[in-house]
């Protein structure tokens, strides 16, 4: 098992040299002076987890998204919804290519650090906290610029790493350089128009056409999937009805595989994340290009997921927060019937019920960050499915809540897409790609009530007894013919 760095990193050491320690309470205050705007950690209180490297990171983070993409947000947000592919093919690029720069993109794809595949600089202990920082600070701007910027290349590529592409090591190699390096883009194509949280029955299939396969069939709902240059795509290679045992992944290039169609479909928020309708033409693709093994794909995809809900927890966290930032930034200055918003009673109510909300959610991101960092990725998959199913819930539950209550604090400001409501008008449509993206809530109860064994025994149903007596009497029928 894999423990490091949990127990290399002591961040209560006492050395102030020490980048990677830190004593508790001697961190200073960071960015928003607004109570409860930032993580505790933020705000100069105590901590188990973080030490001065990830001080560093976060810093270096908070630079790069205030200097580069705040300013640009709002266009961005305003051309997309015009369906301006262009300007916004031109964004993205230009902010993958500043993200290189800044070497935060090695930080998308999870832990370790991909040393292999890129000279940017590892962070000193580098850990999943480095992780959760890059994906709160850049959710910071909007759902959609963070979709838009470490969507793709955070669910995408990871299948690429774990499992490799043991038929073409130079594709793999250079998919991931070019990919973290910002000059080009990948993304995860699993979702399909029959088949979301039903994994098991996708229909998209990879016909066995000698040194290749031939692909044929839709995905739809795909993050950047209209500016990817690289697809790793779920496919059946299996017969009809082999369900999940007949998965597997092929990692597909654009330009070299001819009968690729995307379309931009027209969703209700995370507008610059590019989502997609994707149809796959008799794609021909070499079977050198399968990721890991055939018919491993399910197994793949599940052990993609527990990462991928995560980083929604963390997104759908960080926008919670900003609901209350803005809220009591807008109450402070509002003026009504006499006196400042924030002075009316109901107002710190129910900006109190949103930060408590928050603060608890972001106290249970904390500890499942540190179950990760503690367990190996098969262990992590063992035993975190159920509570990261549930912190997936509870931090779309949250959002949703917070994105309500603040646009009921700023009212028209709220619901107007400039001036001061413009964040909170943005969550409030971006709330709902969090409750369904990733695995829906109802889809994550059942799977946490059936990671944790909640029904231990089921009553007998009358049912089974009715069904036997008809199959038997169907073989006694039978073989009297």
């Amino acid at each position: 098992r894999d423990f490091s760095p949990r127990m290399a990193l002591q961040p209560f050491d006492l050395d102030p040299t020490s980048t990677r320690s830190a004593k508790p309470g001697t961190m200073a205050p960071f960015g928003s002076k607004v109570p409860l705007a930032e993580p505790s950690w933020y705000q100069n209180l105590n901590t188990p987890y973080y030490n001065a490297s990830h001080v560093a990171w976060r810093a270096k983070l908070r630079d790069f998204f205030e200097k580069e993409v705040e300013p640009i947000v709002d266009d961005w947000d305003k051309q997309a919804s015009m369906n301006n592919h262009a300007a916004c093919g031109e964004y993205v690029k230009r902010m993958y290519a500043k993200s290189a720069q800044y070497g935060i993109l090695p930080a998308c794809v999870g832990k370790p650090w991909p040393g292999k595949y890129t000279s940017a600089p590892e962070p000193e202990g580098y850990d999943y906290f480095h992780e959760l920082i890059n994906v709160d600070e850049g959710t910071r701007a909007g759902g959609g610029i963070a979709w838009a910027m470490m969507g793709g290349l955070g669910i995408g590529m990871p299948p690429n790493l774990n499992f490799g592409v043991p038929g073409d090591r130079a594709l793999q190699d250079r998919v991931v350089r070019e990919c973290l390096a910002g000059e080009k883009i990948i993304c995860l194509c699993i979702t399909e128009p029959g088949a979301g949280s039903d994994v098991a029955n996708l229909a998209c299939t990879a016909e066995d056409n000698g040194d290749h396969f031939l692909v044929n069939g839709n995905k739809k709902w795909i993050t950047n999937g209209i500016y990817a240059d690289y697809f790793t795509v779920a496919v059946r290679t299996g017969p009809p009805g082999s369900a999940h045992k007949g998965l597997s992944m092929l990692l597909i290039e654009r330009n070299s595989s001819p009968g690729i169609t995307t379309s931009k479909m027209d969703c209700m928020g995370v507008w610059p994340s590019g989502t997609t309708y994707i149809e796959f033409d008799n794609v021909k693709v070499p079977k050198k290009n399968v990721v890991g093994r055939v018919g491993d794909g399910f197994k793949q995809i599940m052990y993609n997921f527990n990462h991928e809900r995560w980083l929604l927890a963390a997104q759908a966290a960080r926008m919670a927060r900003t609901c209350v930032e803005e809220s009591i930034a807008f109450a402070r200055s509002r003026r009504t019937f006499g006196k400042f918003l924030i002075e009316h009673q109901a107002i710190q109510h129910k900006i109190g019920e949103m930060a408590r909300q928050c603060e608890g959610l972001q106290a249970w991101l904390e500890n499942v960050t540190f179950q990760m960092n503690t367990m190996s990725k098969e262990e992590q998959n063992r035993k975190l499915g159920g509570h990261i199913a549930l912190l997936k819930l509870s931090s779309s539950r949250v959002a949703e809540f917070c994105a309500s209550n603040a646009m009921q604090v700023l009212g028209g400001a709220g619901y107007t897409r400039s001036g001061k409501g413009t964040k909170v008008e943005r969550i409030y449509r971006e709330v709902k790609a969090y409750a369904i993206p990733g695995g829906s809530e109802e889809i994550m109860l059942n799977l946490a009530a059936g990671q944790f064994g909640f029904v231990t025994r089921r009553a007998p149903d009358p049912r089974d007894k009715i069904i036997k007596q008809l199959k038997d009497e169907l073989k006694r029928v039978q073989s009297k013919l």
